[in-house]
C-alpha cells in the first residue's frame, strides 16, 4: 500500500513513517549545527516525549549539546488493521535508531502516563538505566482528558471564554476552509475540570512520585510548557478556561521549586511562543491569530518552530542557569511578543476572512507545519514507496 494523507477537520488519520523519520533527521541537523547545550542534563525523562515540545526536547538535549540519555513516555498507537499508526508511535522508532547510532540511551515507554503501572515502569527503568536518578523532568503531556484516581471517570477540558460568548474563526486542513462560530461561556464544572486536566496537580504528582522514590538527583530541575499570548488573544487564552488552568501550573512551579530547593534543584513554567502541535490546532480562534503571526515573525526573521524554541530554552534559558522574569517565568515568547511582531500582527488580524486568510497570513506554512507534524510534506521523501502492513508491524519502538 502506499500511504497518503487522511485529515479531518484539524486531525491527521495517517502518517508518514519515512516522512516521520526524515523529520527526525532534519531536527538533528538543525540542532548540530546551533548554539550547543553547555552544563546540560544528562539523565533525562520527558512526559509526553513523542511529539511537539517533548520531542524537540528530546532531540535537543540529545544532539544539541548536552548528550543526555533519554526515557520518553508517550500514548501513541501502533500499525493494525484498523491504519498505519500515529505519527508519534514512529518518531519515537527514528528517534531511538539515531540515538543509539550515536551511543545515547534512548528509552520507549508506550503507556498511559496517569496509569500506576507505567509510573513503576518509570521508576524500574530509572533505577536499572539511569543509576537510579534523573536531573531533568520534561512535563510535556497534552490530553483533553485526565483519569480521576481510583475511579473509572474521566476530567475532560474545555476551552471555552469565562463570563462572555467569544466569537472567532477556525480553519480545517481538510478542504483548507474558514469557519466562523461562537464559542458559549464555560460553566463553572467546565472551569474546573480543564484545571484538572491542563493544570499542575498532575506535573506535581510525577515530581513527588520521583521523590518520594529517591529518583531525583541533585541539582535536578523540572520543568512544564505554557502559553499566556497578546492581548488580542486573552479571551480564549489567559482570560479562559486554559489560562485558569495555566495559572494553576505557574502556581504548582513555585511550590515544586520549593520542594526541589532541598536537592538544589528547581522547576519552572516555559512559556512558549505560539505553534502549530498536535494539541494546539484544537484551539478555537488558535488559526487566525497564528496566521497573522507567521507571516509577520517569518518576515522579520524571527520565527522558531518547536525544534528552535527548545534549542534555544536549553542553551540560552535553562542552562547553565535559569532565566526567568519577576514571576519566574522562562519567557520563550519574548520574539512573539516583540513590539514589531504585534504590531504587524494588530494590522493582519482583523482583516483576515474566508476570501483573503490565504493570501495575508501565512497559510502555506501553517498547513506545511501541521502535514511534517505526520510526515508529510516533508522534502527528499519518496512518498510513491509501497508498504505491507507487515513491514510496519515489524517496526517497534
Amino acid at each position: 500500500m502506499k500511504i497518503e494523507p487522511i485529515i479531518k477537520g484539524v486531525v491527521a488519520r495517517s502518517a508518514h513513517p519515512a516522512g516521520c523519520e526524515q523529520a527526525i533527521k532534519n531536527q538533528i541537523a538543525l540542532v548540530s549545527h546551533s548554539k550547543a547545550i553547555v552544563q546540560g542534563p544528562k539523565r533525562v525523562l520527558i512526559l509526553g516525549g513523542s511529539s511537539g515540545f517533548g520531542l524537540a526536547s528530546r532531540i535537543a538535549l540529545t544532539f544539541g549539546g548536552a548528550k543526555a540519555d533519554t526515557i520518553a513516555v508517550s500514548y501513541e498507537r501502533g500499525p493494525s488493521e484498523k491504519g498505519v499508526g500515529s505519527a508519534g508511535w514512529y518518531n519515537n522508532i527514528y528517534f531511538k535508531q539515531q540515538a543509539d547510532a550515536v551511543g545515547s540511551k534512548a528509552i520507549n515507554i508506550i503507556g498511559d502516563a496517569f496509569s500506576d503501572d507505567v509510573r513503576q515502569q518509570v521508576i524500574n527503568t530509572i533505577q536499572q538505566e539511569f543509576d537510579g536518578k534523573v536531573d531533568l523532568i520534561v512535563y510535556s503531556l497534552a490530553t483533553g482528558v485526565r483519569p480521576k484516581p481510583n475511579s473509572d471517570e474521566m476530567w475532560h477540558s474545555a476551552i471555552k471564554p469565562i463570563g462572555e460568548t467569544l466569537k472567532g474563526a477556525s480553519v480545517s486542513f481538510e478542504d483548507d476552509s474558514w469557519h466562523e462560530s461562537e464559542l458559549p461561556s464555560a460553566t463553572e464544572q467546565e472551569i474546573i475540570d480543564t484545571q484538572k486536566v491542563m493544570g499542575g496537580e498532575d506535573w506535581e504528582s510525577w515530581v513527588d512520585f520521583l521523590i518520594n522514590h529517591n529518583a531525583v538527583a541533585p541539582h535536578c530541575q523540572t520543568i512544564a510548557f505554557s502559553y499566556i499570548g497578546p492581548k488580542c488573544t486573552h479571551a480564549i487564552y489567559h482570560q479562559g478556561t486554559l489560562g485558569r488552568a495555566k495559572v494553576d501550573l505557574h502556581q504548582t512551579s513555585h511550590a515544586l521549586n520549593l520542594k526541589l530547593a532541598a536537592f538544589d534543584g528547581g522547576a519552572y513554567a516555559c512559556v512558549c511562543k505560539a505553534l502549530v502541535t498536535k494539541a494546539s490546532v484544537f484551539i478555537p480562534t488558535f488559526a487566525p491569530y497564528v496566521l497573522a503571526l507567521y507571516q509577520s515573525m517569518k518576515e522579520q526573521g524571527l520565527h522558531e518552530t518547536c525544534i528552535e524554541q527548545m534549542q534555544r530554552l536549553f542553551n540560552s534559558k535553562l542552562y547553565p542557569s535559569p532565566i526567568v522574569d519577576g514571576e519566574r517565568l522562562i519567557r520563550m515568547d519574548d520574539w512573539e511578543l516583540k513590539p514589531s511582531v504585534q504590531q504587524q500582527v494588530e494590522q493582519i488580524l482583523p482583516i483576515l476572512n474566508e476570501a483573503n486568510f490565504k493570501q495575508l497570513g501565512d497559510y502555506q506554512g501553517f498547513k506545511a507545519e501541521f502535514m511534517q507534524l505526520n510526515g508529510f510534506d516533508i522534502e527528499g521523501v519518496d512518498y510513491d514507496q509501497e508498504y505491507t502492513l507487515e513491514e510496519l508491524k515489524s517496526l517497534t519502538p
